[in-house]
């Protein structure tokens, strides 16, 4: 099926011409309430974008400007993106928790002079601080119901005064417009800082229009996307934009209300991250333990052979990992294995599939093709479920500096325990870490260098213009115009690309050993009793574990606390998850002697977006290294 997909050299032109080709469809909608949406048109949506930038215009934002724009998911967000584009400017975008210390550094760093703000409580917290914003000049509030404080303006006062501009025959967008070079910066997007200060990642139209043209996603205007993640993070705004170019919807939901919202509006595709994932996959074993011993027992029964049953269907298509390069004599064996599997289990497949996963897979509300996931590693476990039950993850690779994405699993490439293949006029070297030399490709080396891990270096389109008053940051990461992303990886057999860790979390210990913490994690991220976990080990004899038990685990398991911190002081529950990381992490699950856990505590309180934690969920090492300090020597002082 082919599906239209508009292209233009900047986002401006490429609003606009959204503008005209798809006209009165539906652009986005917002919830009102629940199963109730206001959507507005893809002409209407432009039309206010149009206005509210003449608006901008007039209140004095020059063309690329830095404009901040502080704000969740929400359609005054798209509204204002649309705006500032139109005037040709780049927007500073970050969400609502941001923290006054980042607050003070972002806009200062960057010289915003205008600023949006989503609500009046964010609003009274930038008026606090303005004697640290000494180049802030206008605030604008945006949320409709909210009070806006003396000397703030409103969003819609603004774009009533656009509207009047543009009848009385105020072309200055147009002129902006015509001014936008592909080089122009569109965004500067803050990185959200696991190690350090955050650095500002400019990002021209050029980049992000690479993306539209070189990202393979079959959707259409028939088609729904749901925006839960993060709407300023890069990669849930690449997904908006690919909506825009190809006419579909975006509903903007939130986590709390995922659920509801996946039963009404029956998306088709979405940006995901893992943790949705894992919650998910937890929330229907939970509910499944609960269940009628029969119904428990066809669920096990149903993905027993859905497991083995789409195991078959993926090797014989090509889409199993393989990272030796195996002989033609192994694939032609498992190619006949394969199957007569698929064979025997057809049957039985079919009548438990329709009977038992298809309501699995009914949570995602019906209509569900795929999901892209991104921003971290997607646990093997919580991949091969959803996967092998039918629910396509399609996980992809990027970073903020790539604008994100570098290589995405396709349907056709959908190879488990890789991020599937890159994406067009992308180039991919693998550099051993050790000497910096090639190891893939490499001509001289019979399988090209596949099946060979070193660090992934990357050049290309999406890549990232550099940091913004950081030259130093920038040569660092950027050389020769290839990108260092700092993780390490492997070109597979099968030409995907395999993640294996990141070269600033590798642990280097006393001993000389290099070992990554990531893959233990997600190891042990696979306990129930376990809610979140860090591996420590830094310059140490061996590794030590800080680990957040699961209240709901633990009371599954016939252990309920009230608190976590009676929990983590309870030695039954600290005997069992003793006994779980020596039973996950084993020299018999093939981790070796120097990676198994030798130490550990249990944490009272849970990691937190905005303190230990990314807005993508990821670990903010060094915070946590910091926060623990006197816990983690203790650990190692006392040898426990």
């Amino acid at each position: 099926m082919n599906f239209t997909r508009l292209t233009a050299p900047n986002l401006a032109l490429l609003y606009r011409e959204a503008a005209e080709y798809y006209d009165t469809l539906p652009a986005f909608a917002t919830r009102i309430r629940s199963n109730n949406w206001k959507p507005v048109s893809f002409r209407e949506l432009y039309q206010q974008g149009r206005a509210l930038a003449e608006a901008l215009i007039e209140l004095g934002v020059a063309a690329r400007e830095p404009v901040g724009l502080l704000a969740d998911n929400r359609f005054e967000w798209i509204l204002c993106d649309y705006a500032v584009q139109l005037c040709g400017a780049a927007d500073v975008p970050r969400g609502r928790d941001v923290t006054d210390r980042e607050i003070s550094f972002i806009l200062a760093h960057a010289g915003v002079k205008v600023l949006f703000v989503e609500t009046a409580a964010l609003q009274d917290r930038i008026i606090a601080m303005r004697e640290q914003l000494p180049e802030l000049r206008e605030i604008i509030l945006m949320d409709p119901k909210a009070e806006a404080a003396p000397g703030v303006h409103r969003l819609y006062d603004l774009l009533e005064r656009g509207c009047i501009l543009r009848i009385e025959g105020s072309k200055e967008v147009e002129k902006r417009v015509q001014g936008i070079r592909p080089q122009d910066l569109f965004t500067l997007i803050y990185t959200s800082g696991t190690t350090g200060e955050p650095k500002g990642v400019m990002l021209s139209h050029a980049n992000m229009i690479s993306q539209l043209e070189h990202i393979e996603m079959s959707f259409g205007c028939t088609d729904r996307i749901l925006s839960i993640l993060p709407v300023w993070h890069i990669f849930e705004r690449v997904f908006e934009m690919l909506a825009i170019s190809r006419g579909c919807c975006t509903y903007y939901s939130s986590v709390r209300h995922l659920s509801d919202d996946l039963l009404q509006v029956e998306p088709t595709f979405m940006g995901s991250a893992p943790r949705l994932w894992e919650s998910l996959y937890e929330k229907i074993l939970k509910k499944v333990k609960t269940q009628h011993p029969i119904r428990r027992a066809l669920f096990h029964t149903a993905y027993f052979l859905s497991h083995y049953y789409r195991e078959s269907v993926f090797y014989l298509t090509g889409r199993h990992i393989d990272t030796v390069g195996h002989s033609a004599f192994y694939r032609w064996s498992g190619m006949v294995f394969h199957a007569l599997r698929w064979f025997i289990l057809l049957p039985a497949y079919g009548f438990f599939n329709a009977a038992v996963l298809e309501r699995l897979r009914q949570v995602m509300g019906g209509a569900f093709k795929a999901s892209v996931s991104g921003g971290g590693a997607l646990p093997r476990h919580v991949d091969q479920f959803f996967n092998y039950i039918g629910i396509p993850v399609l996980e992809g690779y990027g970073l903020t500096e790539t604008c994100p994405v570098l290589a995405v699993r396709t349907p056709e490439k959908l190879v488990i325990g890789t991020v599937g293949p890159m994406i067009k006029q992308t180039e991919l070297r693998i550099i051993c870490l050790e000497s910096g030399n090639v190891l893939y490709p490499d001509s001289s080396h019979k399988n090209g260098g596949r099946g060979l891990r070193g660090e992934i270096v990357v050049r290309g389109p999406q890549v990232m213009k550099g940091y913004f008053r950081n030259p130093e940051a920038t040569a660092k990461s950027l050389k020769q115009g290839w990108f260092h992303t700092g993780d390490i990886g492997m070109v597979t057999f099968n030409d995907c690309l395999s993640i294996l860790g990141r070269c600033k979390e590798t642990i280097v210990l006393s001993s000389g050993e290099n070992l990554e913490p990531v893959p233990i994690e997600m190891c042990l991220s696979q306990s129930p009793l376990i809610h979140q976990c860090i591996v420590l080990g830094q310059d140490r004899r061996h590794l030590v574990a800080l680990i957040v038990p699961s209240l709901e685990g633990f009371a599954d398991s016939g252990l309920s606390m009230d608190s976590l911190e009676e929990l983590s002081k309870e030695p039954e529950a600290r005997r069992r998850i003793q006994m779980e990381l020596r039973q996950l992490v084993s020299t018999a699950n093939g981790f070796k002697a120097y990676e198994l856990i030798r130490g550990f505590s249990l944490l009272s309180q849970p990691f937190e977006v905005g303190r230990e934690l990314t807005n993508l969920m990821k670990l903010k090492r060094h915070v946590i290294a910091d926060q623990y300090e006197d816990l983690i020597d203790y650990l190692y002082k006392e040898g426990h």
